[in-house]
């Protein structure tokens, strides 16, 4: 645990310190919510205000820009040596990986923040209880964490920096084939199925009941068990592939 708290004190110094990218993390989110409400809001209709309907898909389409990253960061590390200099020191792999989930982790809540303050200023009134709150922002935790350690087991599997940042056009990717901006019903036959069973639909119709104050029935367990699932393969799969790579 150690190991892991200074590894993720590292990781969140080459985040601030990498300030391009963090200005992106922090923009991005800001800017695709504006988009989507003051662009594309006006000719979508979804029977509700479209920034409350479309809110949690920009908090989750961000998470996963966000936690994408991860990816490139694993990369270069392994790429530049420091993982033998850490190594030498006697620090494994999962304190290293665990350091880069945990700073992605604070990286989004961080942006996750600057959405919700943008909604709220221009008319996203959500009518959840604290429970409801606690339920929707544990739950967007666990997607952030399931894709951050997704992110670290891919950056181990790839060889450069620029092949892992093409995962980061693949998560980026996967909320748009769901229910985030449209009702999947409103789409094409053949994609309505994979729209409607996704992971991504199934957290974000699990967080926007949340936040509304309605029930959402088996949905939340279904996400929370497609979180659990993709984080407990990917921890796994990512400390097989750090010691096949450090080998």
């Amino acid at each position: 645990m150690s190991d892991a708290l200074i590894m993720t004190g590292r990781s969140v110094r080459l985040s601030r310190r990498n300030v391009d990218a963090l200005m992106m993390a922090m923009a991005l989110p800001v800017m695709l919510l504006l988009i989507f409400v003051y662009f594309f809001g006006g000719a979508i209709n979804t029977g509700t205000e479209y920034v409350t309907y479309v809110v949690p898909g920009v908090l989750l389409l961000c998470a996963g820009f966000g936690s994408a990253s991860t990816a490139v960061a694993v990369t270069e590390d392994l790429k530049g040596g420091i993982i033998d200099r850490f190594r030498s020191l006697d620090i494994g792999g999962t304190p290293v990986l665990a350091g880069h989930v945990l700073a992605s982790t604070a990286r989004n809540l961080i942006a996750t923040a600057l959405v919700f303050a943008l909604a709220f200023a221009i008319g996203f009134r959500p009518s959840a209880g604290p429970g409801g709150w606690l339920a929707a922002i544990g739950l967007l935790v666990a997607y952030i964490a399931a894709l951050s350690w997704l992110s670290a087991a891919v950056g181990l599997l790839v060889k450069s920096p620029e092949a892992a940042g093409g995962f980061t056009f693949f998560v980026s990717f996967l909320p748009y084939p769901s229910s985030a901006f449209v009702p999947t019903d409103t789409m094409p036959s053949w994609l309505q199925g994979f729209a409607a069973h996704q992971p991504v639909t199934h957290v974000i119709e699990a967080v926007r009941g949340l936040l509304l104050g309605q029930p959402v029935g088996s949905t939340g367990w279904v996400a929370l068990a497609w979180c659990t699932g993709i984080l407990t393969a990917s921890a796994a799969a990512s400390g097989a592939l750090f010691k096949r790579r450090t080998a």
